[in-house]
């Protein structure tokens, strides 16, 4: 039954043009097809990128935190309630207003009081600053890497300045040791960054960013088997070209580096809109929705890959409405970090309380609260 199945799956004529074959596709005379025993290679390549991230972050980020003066803001703990405790672990982290009143009357505890506990609570499952840090720093050095590499392999490359050749002997199209790597380079990347979503940092697009994890696999899976790698590394080096600067204006961001990381922030909206919102539709997914066409009849593979395409298109246009927002607030009002970010939340003591609260519990006088908060 396995067999059949896996048979299924890998028709001829579901993946590939015309009456074209996998046989086809068979290394001889000299040329060279991406293969599906190759993206195994993407596996260790992800492990290893985990451990140089390790040693990145703990190497270089971790020294130019501390060189830029990068400090985890003071947080106060919350209070040992093993009633609120159990609650935030299995029920939920926002308690309504009737629960709030339900666990008043559990602890004994007046309103304000039990709020206060879960807004510390909740600060005390958030990043820290520093984290952020080394993360952003270290996906700004791999897009840096990456964008380059892909300039490199591509600069000399026909289909980069004529989108028709990226179909030009289709899909007898011999693989490229550039090719080879780079596609290896990113599906690592983004494959280390499914193994990391536990411990990285969450934003409010959480789930957005899985879709387009899961997204960009399946996209670089598929053209990898199907050849459609010219196309690939086009959509590949698009892509890189905008997060480089958005991770740079993070970095600098968190070291409060306002100004550039502004002008870092106005240059990486620019080129996002650019890349994102015209590349990418009007001429990337152009290419492989018109062109081929020209060639041969509409087949499985053809429909598959420009709908993973458009899924990542709306992707695109979610984050356009991000940006844009955070665009309006840096010139209306004023922009405080990642839009996407969850904010860190008031965590102090209601005055009431906090004056009716023994001195030794956060020092005494004005240096216990400087300390405290």
């Amino acid at each position: 039954m396995l067999q059949t199945v896996g048979e299924w799956i890998w028709w001829d004529r579901l993946w590939l043009p015309g009456n074209l074959s996998w046989s086809a596709l068979e290394d001889k005379e000299g040329r060279v097809y991406a293969k599906v025993s190759h993206l195994y290679a993407s596996l260790p390549c992800a492990l290893c990128l985990l451990v140089v991230r390790y040693l990145f972050e703990r190497y270089f980020a971790t020294p130019l935190a501390n060189f830029w003066g990068i400090r985890d803001k003071i947080r106060l703990p919350a209070e040992q309630n093993p009633i609120l405790e159990k609650y935030f672990c299995s029920q939920t982290r926002v308690p309504s207003q009737a629960d709030v009143w339900s666990l008043c009357k559990k602890t004994g505890w007046p309103e304000r009081r039990v709020q206060v506990w879960f807004r510390r609570r909740r600060n005390q499952e958030r990043p820290g600053l520093r984290k952020r840090f080394s993360e952003a720093s270290w996906r700004c050095a791999f897009y840096l890497f990456a964008f380059f590499g892909g300039i490199l392999a591509l600069y000399d490359k026909p289909w980069v300045y004529n989108l028709r050749e990226v179909w030009a002997g289709f899909p007898k199209q011999s693989l490229l040791p550039s090719q080879y790597w780079y596609y290896m380079l990113e599906m690592g990347f983004y494959l280390s960054l499914v193994f990391s979503l536990t411990f990285d940092v969450k934003r409010k697009d959480f789930k957005e960013q899985v879709v387009h994890h899961m997204a960009t696999l399946t996209l670089l899976s598929f053209s990898w088997i199907s050849n459609f790698v010219r196309i690939g590394t086009l959509v590949m080096v698009v892509h890189d070209s905008s997060d480089i600067l958005l991770e740079g204006a993070k970095v600098f961001n968190y070291a409060m580096w306002q100004q550039t990381s502004n002008g870092m922030f106005v240059v990486f909206a620019v080129v996002f809109m650019v890349t994102r919102l015209i590349v990418f539709p009007f001429w990337l997914i152009h290419c492989t929705w018109v062109y081929p066409l020209e060639l041969y009849p509409a087949f499985f593979g053809y429909y598959f890959f420009n709908v993973m395409l458009l899924v990542l298109q709306l992707l695109h246009l979610y984050w356009a409405a991000l940006i844009l927002r955070m665009v309006y607030k840096f010139i209306f009002t004023q922009l405080e970090g990642d839009d996407r970010s969850d904010k860190e939340e008031d965590d102090s003591d209601p005055p009431i309380e906090r004056n009716h609260k023994p001195s030794h519990m956060n020092g005494s006088g004005a240096r216990g609260r400087a300390n405290g908060h």
